[in-house]
């Protein structure tokens, strides 16, 4: 050991006497551009474009599971169907009247004939004429917080006392839906996990080859007394400048996406399909919230970049003893 750190301080003193060159200058041991730290800052841009395209998607998907909870939770519907022999009109205020007069229930609204055919043109398309269809009116149930609904007494005296009328309870449907939702959610999780090993992984490569490249530097500097510290510091403050890089590209890549989602979702927003996205998906709006996280996930991976790098180059030196 004593003739390697011998070796060691003769080579730091030759490169130290050689013209051009000064023992002040302070030679960085990890180049500023490289081939390598290009494709690294490419690999970090993708992984954090992944991640935070990956994470936008989640909180959307809760978004509107929210939604729906405020929105469909509180609600329930009456079917009329139309049966030969009864009048349609009578048989809806009928079931109108029956609502209202339950307890629970805050606000009753009938559909028009107009209203209820209008439900249709999402899928049908508008110009049709839908008056030979049998169209079922609806009656929309505003049910009241502080008041518990007894859904099965309203279901019976519905039965009872109206023809062809149906009481349809939209909490089975909520319950799928936030099923849905919440494997969304996980999927995203997992998803986000996986890009985050690979970039670790990407980066433990990239700070070994970064070490093979310039192993006679870094042996020469432990062995005549240069601090770990400094050295494993060195490296952490270069791969976090690329994670930085690399963060900044992709999330703002993903921020842009995001951004012309929204408008785009507003600009079909008039359209059949753009309707039905919206009541499923929301606005595709990400809102303040989802851009600090996305910001946040840049971040976090440059400095996940450096510490990582850092805690290699740590090691390494550790077993030079």
């Amino acid at each position: 050991m004593n003739f390697m750190q011998s070796e060691a301080r003769e080579k730091a003193e030759r490169a130290s006497s050689e013209p051009g060159l000064s023992r002040r200058q302070e030679v960085p041991l990890v180049p500023a551009a490289s081939i390598a730290g290009r494709a690294l800052v490419t690999v970090i841009a993708i992984m954090t474009f992944l991640a935070a395209l990956t994470a936008g998607t989640a909180i959307l998907i809760a978004d509107a599971a929210r939604g729906w909870d405020q929105s469909i939770a509180r609600e329930m519907t009456i079917q009329v169907r139309p049966i030969p022999g009864h009048d349609l009109g009578a048989e809806t205020a009928k079931a109108a009247a029956i609502a209202r007069a339950t307890a629970g229930i805050a606000e009753v609204k009938p559909f028009t004939k107009a209203q209820s055919e209008a439900l249709l043109q999402p899928w049908l398309g508008s110009g049709l004429d839908l008056s030979e269809l049998p169209i079922p009116r609806l009656i929309v149930l505003k049910l009241d917080r502080g008041k518990p609904l007894d859904a099965a007494a309203l279901r019976k005296a519905l039965d009872d006392e109206v023809v062809g009328a149906s009481l349809d309870d939209h909490r089975f449907w909520m319950r799928r839906l936030a099923i849905m939702a919440g494997t969304v959610v996980v999927v995203a999780v997992v998803i986000f996990i996986l890009v985050m090993i690979a970039m670790v992984l990407a980066v433990g490569f990239a700070t070994r080859g970064a070490m093979a490249g310039n192993r006679e530097i870094i042996e020469v500097l432990h062995f005549v007394g240069a601090a770990d510290s400094y050295i494993s510091r060195q490296f952490q403050r270069h791969f976090f400048r690329l994670g930085l890089r690399g963060g900044i590209f992709g999330g703002g890549l993903a921020i842009l996406v995001f951004f012309l989602s929204g408008i785009l979702s507003a600009f079909m927003r008039g359209t059949a399909g753009g309707t039905q996205a919206q009541v499923m998906f929301g606005s595709f709006e990400l809102g303040s919230k989802g851009y600090v996280a996305i910001a946040v996930i840049a971040g976090a991976i440059a400095v996940t970049t450096g510490i990582v790098s850092r805690v290699i180059v740590f090691r390494h030196l550790r077993k030079l003893g």
